[in-house]
């Protein structure tokens, strides 16, 4: 049986609704205020415990950590490995690392390399100079807390994960690494690219087999029966 994009959206409700409202509110800031104002509103709103963990906050987002989730979910079902994986692959590793080459965009430091005396930086920070848009941890942490969402069991989830994307998305402004139009476009390729690969992937009887939905633990606890 097919499953629609309907049926996935309603899924991700609570998790899609929030990011439809957010992404307006976005959009509506773009066409009021410049790059510039945008950035310097964010940049002088700063302080010493943020300054501490918006390193910790934005690894969140890292492709590392994907897959490291990817790994664990291996060991438990093989076919949500393949989704998150795959989801990875597609959004941050084609789609997000091909407009970034196209598009070849300075991120704040470069941009503004006159103003820097200005700027708030923080101590420690590896400061990136190219490739700014979209934001590469933004695309990942979009993904990755969308397909979680998609399967986790309370769709209340989806509400807690949605808020953790965004502030992951906020540290690469806070940490200079990014503008808000690269976070909000990254967003924007994070949730449709997902979306539609959960759509393929729910629509593929190959991923509905058994064997598919084991994981390497109920591999060995049958080869160990065998053995017996």
């Amino acid at each position: 049986m097919n499953i629609g994009i309907k049926a996935i959206l309603y899924k991700l409700r609570y998790f899609f609704i929030p990011y439809l409202v957010s992404i307006a509110v976005c959009l509506i800031i773009k066409l009021t205020y410049s790059r510039e104002e945008i950035y310097f509103a964010v940049n002088a709103r700063n302080w010493p415990w943020a300054d501490g963990i918006a390193a910790y906050v934005t690894d969140i987002g890292d492709g590392l950590t994907t897959i490291a989730i990817a790994l664990m979910l291996l060991l438990f079902s093989y076919r949500k490995a393949f989704i998150l994986i795959g989801s990875y692959a597609l959004s941050s590793g084609i789609v997000a690392q091909s407009l970034k080459h196209l598009f070849d965009s300075p991120r704040p430091k470069l941009y503004f390399q006159d103003k820097l005396n200005g700027i708030h930086l923080i101590e420690g920070t590896n400061q990136l100079s190219l490739h700014s848009f979209p934001s590469g941890h933004t695309v990942t942490i979009f993904s990755t807390t969308l397909i979680i969402a998609y399967w986790a069991k309370d769709k209340v989830w989806g509400l807690p994960l949605f808020l953790l994307a965004v502030l992951v998305g906020f540290s690469r402004m806070y940490l200079s690494q990014h503008f808000f139009e690269d976070v909000t476009a990254g967003s924007a390729v994070g949730v449709v690219v997902s979306t539609m690969w959960l759509y393929w992937c729910e629509n593929r009887e190959f991923l509905k087999s058994p064997k598919w939905n084991k994981g390497l633990i109920g591999y060995h606890k049958k080869n160990d029966r065998r053995d017996l």
